[in-house]
């Protein structure tokens, strides 16, 4: 374990382009999607109790998912299991839990994982997150890249500058900048210069590191979460939350702290080389091949292929068609192919515009 080093799950989001399996009451991170028996989110856990312990795991979500991630992670301490009351993009969430947890323990280095990534090789995982706690305890923001094995569209990128010279993260390199998602010929050049990595939005940083940036860069934002942090252990939580909270803004880390210090050279990048994908969409899932939970003994494709879900037994054939999609949960149909696989987080949006809530 690496002492003193606290690991933060944001667990929000509905994982809409994951629709119909993937719905705001039951969202991807609670599923079983790689057909493993554990969840997203339990299998997060796992890959992250060997390195911290189970009591500096912290989990941070909304008020409708808090009672389903307590009875999947049994020893998650209930004090770990911080609660927002509404959802404000992943600084808000990562802020709170900083701020917490620094209160507690002083000198504490954090690490932001996402609830929903995939990953297999955890031995390159544990070695690229030790590398990412060294860089910060130099007093980096360190992120982890992802080895961009194509020229994908779908995930931003990092542009990684110089070698650091740090003996326990000899891999370890500063950011350049952070870029958004290309089109496929930008991407296609940033794969082919050796000098991009996916973002795949794990962070590391001290948590007096992150409030330090967060204080010059969002100053009421800063004011509003320590106020927060202050009162967590006290009668007047509630009553701060409800104060504080609804003022904060929706914003995203990457663009609340990681692109402007990356700016002025404070953000470094380890590079990954573990397998990762973070089940984005159905053409992700499609591709996790024999391993996604997709039963098929009720599937028949004839001169088809594609990704095809019957969660609730009903016979589906499908013919001629390549590339498809088609998930059938029982109450929702959809209908698609690859191609289009991105878009599937506009059914539910639509299905919501006409007041059918119960559909997503």
């Amino acid at each position: 374990m690496i002492e003193n080093f606290h690991a933060v799950i944001p667990a929000g989001g509905a994982g809409t382009r994951l629709w119909p399996l993937s719905r705001a009451a039951r969202p991807k991170f609670l599923l079983d999607l790689t057909g493993s028996g554990r969840t997203l989110l339990q299998q997060t856990w796992d890959r992250l109790e060997p390195l911290v312990g189970a009591s500096n795991i912290h989990i941070v979500t909304g008020p409708g998912h808090a009672a389903a991630v307590a009875q999947q992670l049994p020893d998650l301490a209930p004090a770990n299991l911080l609660v927002e009351p509404s959802p404000r993009d992943s600084m808000a969430a990562i802020g709170l839990a900083a701020a917490v947890i620094e209160r507690a323990n002083p000198g504490a280095v954090i690490g932001s994982f996402a609830a929903d990534h995939v990953i297999h090789d955890d031995e390159g995982f544990r070695s690229s997150v030790t590398q990412a706690v060294a860089a910060a305890v130099a007093g980096k923001v360190c992120t982890i890249g992802i080895t961009a094995t194509r020229p994908s569209t779908s995930f931003g990128y990092i542009e990684a500058g110089d070698q650091l010279d740090l003996d326990a993260a000899p891999d370890a390199r500063e950011v350049t900048r952070f870029v958004e998602k290309p089109d496929e010929d930008t991407a296609r050049g940033y794969v082919e210069t050796g000098h991009f990595w996916w973002n795949a939005g794990m962070f590391v940083m001290s948590a007096e590191v992150l409030l330090g940036h967060l204080a010059d860069l969002h100053a009421d934002m800063y004011v509003r979460l320590t106020a927060i942090a202050h009162a967590w252990t006290t009668d007047e939580r509630k009553s701060l939350l409800d104060a504080q909270w609804p003022g904060l803004p929706k914003i995203a880390i990457d663009h609340a702290i990681a692109e402007p210090v990356a700016a002025v050279g404070g953000v470094a990048v380890v590079p990954g080389s573990f397998d990762w994908d973070d089940l984005g969409d159905f053409a992700a899932l499609d591709a996790l091949g024999d391993n996604a939970a997709t039963p098929k003994d009720n599937v028949q494709l004839i001169d088809a292929d594609g990704l095809v879900i019957s969660t609730e037994g009903r016979a589906i054939s499908v013919i001629g068609i390549p590339d498809v999609i088609v998930v059938d949960t029982g109450d929702a149909l959809l209908v698609t192919t690859k191609e289009h696989a991105q878009r599937v987080k506009e059914a539910p949006a639509a299905w919501r515009a006409r007041g059918r809530d119960d559909l997503t």
